[in-house]
C-alpha cells in the first residue's frame, strides 16, 4: 500500500537525520513481527493493557514475561480508531494456518478444511490421471503424515469442494432472505421487548442478591472480632460469599450479552445478513468470500462436507422468536444446504 515504516516516515516525511543500523539503505518495508504486534494490539479499539512484564523479585532484577491471562486490561480508556468487529476479524484471521504451498500461492481453503473424524487439517495434493490431466484434491493430514491406522483418507477433489460450497452459499442466501422478512415481523411485535424487560428484572434481582451477599461478607469480620464465630468459620463463610458473588456477576454479564444480541434484533442490526446478501450473484469463490462467510468445513469419509457458517448463532437467536410453522421451512432449507 506504500505506507512507510517508522524509519521511512522519519526520514521522508519529517526530514530527520535518522539511521537504523538494522535497516538497509532505502529499505522502508515493514517487519512481519511489527505487523503481528500491530494486529493484536487492542489499544486501537480503546483499551489499555498493562502488566505484560514484571521484575522477577526485588533481589533478582531480571524482567520476565507475564502469562496473558494475568494481564490487566481496562476497556474504553480512549477513543478507538478501529471498531471491535474489524479487530475481532483480524484476530480470527491471525489464528488461521496460512502456510503456502511450494507455488508460493495461498490456497482458498488454507486453515478452513478439517477432517470430520480426527479434526486434523486437510492437506492439499496433486494427481495426474491417465489422460495426463492434473487435478487437485485434499486428504486427511493424519492419514498422510502419521498412519493409515489412525484415520482414513477422507479424499475430496477441489473441484467438487468448490461446487458444493458455492451451491451451499447460494442456498443460504435464499435462507437469509426469508429470515430477514421474519426479522422485520419480529421487530414489529413486542416479543423481544418483553423478553428484554424480563431479563432486566432478573438482572435487578441479581444485583440485589450481590448487595445482600456483600453486606453479609462485611458483617463477618465484626462477628469474628466479637467472638461470635471462629476464625476458621470466618474464612470459610468469606470464601463462600466471594464465590457466590463472582458466580452471580458472571450470570449478570451473560444476561447483558444476551440483551445486547436481542437489542441488535430489535434495532434491525443485521449486518451479517447484508454481508451474505452482498454475494447474491456469486459465480465463483475466492479466499476473501470464504473467510468472510465460513468458520470451518469438516470433510467426511463419504465425501460429504459439513459447512460451519459464521452467522449460525445470530440465525438461531432469531429462530427463538419465530413461530413453529415458519421455523419448519427455514430448517428445511438449512438441511438442504
Amino acid at each position: 500500500m506504500g505506507v512507510l515504516n517508522p524509519t521511512g516516515y522519519k526520514k521522508k516525511k519529517l526530514n530527520q537525520n535518522y539511521n537504523n543500523s538494522q535497516i538497509m539503505q532505502e529499505d522502508y518495508s515493514w517487519c512481519p513481527s511489527t505487523i503481528r504486534n500491530i494486529l493484536k494490539n487492542d489499544i486501537y479499539i480503546g483499551n489499555i493493557t498493562q502488566g505484560k512484564r514484571r521484575v522477577k523479585s526485588y533481589k533478582v532484577h531480571k524482567v520476565e514475561q507475564v502469562p496473558e491471562n494475568e494481564w490487566i486490561t481496562v476497556e474504553n480508556m480512549h477513543e478507538p480508531i478501529i471498531d471491535k468487529e474489524l479487530f475481532e476479524k483480524a484476530q480470527e484471521l491471525r489464528k488461521v494456518d496460512t502456510r503456502v504451498q511450494n507455488s508460493g500461492e495461498l490456497s482458498i481453503w488454507a486453515g478452513i478444511l478439517k477432517c470430520a473424524d480426527c479434526g486434523c487439517a486437510m492437506h492439499k495434493k496433486y494427481c495426474k490421471n491417465k489422460s495426463g490431466t492434473v487435478y487437485e484434491y485434499y486428504i486427511c493430514g493424519t492419514y498422510r503424515k502419521k498412519s493409515n491406522k489412525l484415520c482414513t483418507k477422507h479424499t475430496l477433489k477441489v473441484e467438487e469442494l468448490e461446487n458444493a460450497v458455492l451451491e451451499a452459499i447460494k442456498l443460504h442466501i435464499d435462507l437469509l432472505v426469508d429470515a430477514e422478512k421474519l426479522l422485520k415481523q419480529i421487530n414489529k411485535s413486542n416479543t423481544i421487548k418483553l423478553a428484554n424487560e424480563n431479563m432486566e428484572n432478573i438482572k435487578q434481582a441479581k444485583e440485589k442478591e450481590v448487595e445482600k451477599l456483600s453486606n453479609l461478607k462485611r458483617c463477618l469480620y465484626e462477628d469474628w472480632k466479637n467472638d461470635y464465630i471462629t476464625k476458621e468459620e470466618y474464612l470459610e463463610y468469606k470464601q463462600k460469599y466471594e464465590q457466590d458473588i463472582e458466580r452471580i456477576k458472571e450470570e449478570m454479564a451473560h444476561l447483558d450479552k444476551q440483551k445486547g444480541k436481542q437489542e441488535e434484533i430489535i434495532n434491525g442490526n443485521s449486518l451479517w445478513i447484508e454481508n451474505f446478501k452482498s454475494h447474491k450473484n456469486i459465480t465463483e469463490l475466492d479466499r476473501d468470500v470464504v473467510k468472510e462467510l465460513i468458520d470451518y468445513i469438516e470433510v467426511h469419509e463419504s465425501k460429504k462436507i459439513t459447512i460451519h457458517f459464521k452467522f449460525m448463532d445470530e440465525l438461531n437467536k432469531i429462530l427463538e422468536y419465530i413461530e413453529d410453522e415458519n421455523k419448519a421451512s427455514i430448517f428445511e432449507k438449512v438441511k438442504e444446504a
